[in-house]
Parts: structure tokens; sequence; C-alpha cells
């Protein structure tokens, strides 16, 4: 797991050019759907620094989940779905988890509003001879059909990047009675923890955990959306959904990070990210 890990890593180029887009820390008004265009815009210019990462992810036969690469078999979360399910991409990035699917009977559609990530996924396809569909959609506002998907997923997708008022009812809209959302993001005490300057986490507070949820790192650049844990709770509830899991992250030793905004030590001692499992009920 530790291997896989460090194979993984963001470059530290990368990590500077997007931690100096996101200092320094302050936090602003809700200003409808300004974030989408500005992350758009963000991940456009970013897209090109994950494509080692991206083809590293596709070259594995073991799916790794978050930044620290825990594998699927070992986390199990897809271990229930129905065969060749139809599934949901939310934010996909390089599409590995679709990937993943498609090469064990799943009928994925990755969806991402950066072109340029499609691009590099469209690139991954031609190597490798995996392909599925592709869609460039901003996940709050999705063109399919009301229950077309048995699972939703999204890892530092939509779940880090749009609003949760508005992907969670989309998500459980598309997907089917039953249907399952799994999705990861930063842990609630990394983000308290973090300084405003986007260095690594520390065992100071320096934002309060009653803030804002949408977080704004320069007025003009990416947004993310960082609800509490009764938040999510309430916004998965009010979309429809019944929370079932929440898996707080807790590395093995030796485990390295994918980014440099967290340590081992302090993973070890607090969540540096989590995993909410949810469903959506039987009619």
């Amino acid at each position: 797991m530790a291997r896989a890990a460090a194979r993984y890593k963001i470059p530290p180029a990368a990590q500077r050019r997007r931690r100096a887009a996101l200092a320094p820390a302050v936090e602003s008004e809700r200003s409808a759907g300004d974030y989408i265009e500005r992350n758009r815009v963000a991940w456009e210019r970013w897209a090109g620094d994950y494509v080692p990462a991206g083809r590293a992810a596709w070259q594995e036969s073991e799916l790794y989940w978050g930044i620290w690469a825990l594998p699927e078999s070992e986390l199990q979360l897809f271990g229930a779905l129905p065969r060749a399910a139809d599934a949901i991409e939310l934010g996909c990035g390089t599409a590995a988890i679709s990937a993943w699917l498609a090469r064990n009977e799943g009928r994925p559609v990755a969806v991402d509003f950066a072109r340029s990530q499609l691009e590099t996924v469209r690139r991954l396809q031609r190597d490798f001879g995996v392909d599925f569909p592709l869609v460039c959609e901003n996940a709050e506002q999705l063109a399919f059909a009301d229950e077309s998907f048995d699972v939703a997923v999204s890892d530092y997708g939509a779940s880090l990047w749009c609003d949760p008022r508005q992907w969670l009812p989309e998500a459980h809209r598309v997907l089917r009675p039953g249907g399952l959302l799994l999705f990861l993001t930063n842990g609630a005490m990394l983000m308290a923890c973090t300084p405003e300057d986007g260095g690594s986490a520390d065992t100071q507070l320096h934002r309060d955990y009653f803030s804002d949820d949408r977080v704004e790192f320069s007025h003009d650049g990416p947004v993310e959306f960082h609800p509490t844990h009764g938040e999510w709770v309430r916004l998965l509830h009010s979309s429809g959904f019944v929370v079932e899991d929440l898996i707080e992250i807790r590395p093995d030793e030796g485990a390295t990070p994918r980014f440099d905004f967290v340590s081992i030590d302090w993973a070890r001692r607090w969540p540096s990210e989590e995993i909410w499992v949810a469903r959506k009920p039987d009619a």
C-alpha cells in the first residue's frame, strides 16, 4: 500500500503551483455559480500535472482510493455492486475509477467539467484499450435521465469542487432506487488544522470548525466546499439519501501520501480524509 501511494505521488512542482493559487486563505459570501467557472479554469490549467499519476493508476490492476492509496481489495467499497453495474464518476479527473470499473464488468460514464482532463482520459483509453463514455459536464447539472445509474462515485471530484446543495440532489436524481453513493473528501479536522498559506496540517486550529463551508483561498481562484460532519448528514438526508457509513481514514504506519499537505504522523493521530457511503432508498 505504501509503495502504491509513493508511485502515485503528485510532483512537488505541481503541488507548489496549486498551493500558490490557494493562498492566502480567506472566506467570502457565496455567489451563485461563480465557483464553477473558477474551478473549471483552475483544472484546465492543472490537468497536465496529473497525467503521470493518472497513467500510473491506469497501469494497476488494483484500484487505489484517496490520498493514502487504500486498495479496493481492503476497503471493499464496490463489494456489493450488482454485476455490470451502471456507474457515474462525478469529477473524474484521469478517470482511474471508471477504468477499473470498465475492466471489471462495470459500465461507467466519466464526467468532468474540464476538457483538458477528458483529453487525458481519451489518450489513456487509446493507450490501454479501455473504452467508456466521457461527458464534459458540471456535476450539478447532469444531462442524464432520472434513475440511470446503480452507483455514483467521487474521489475528490464533485465532492470537493461542487456545492453539495447542488450536486447531491443531482446524484440522487440519476441513481436508481437502492443506488449507492460513494465519495471521498478532506477530513474536517484536516481543514481546521491547515494553515492559511495552504501548508501542511499542524497541531494548531487555524480555521473555525463552524465557519462557512465554502472555502476560498484567493478572491478569484478556485473554491472548495468543506461541510462539517453534521452538515454532510443533513445535506445527504435532505437530498433523499440514507447514510450507511462514514470511514475516517487512519493510514498504516509508513504510508506515503500523494500530496504533502499532511504527514503520516499527523494522519495517524487525526483523520485526514473521509469516505462517505450513502444510499438512495428503495422505492
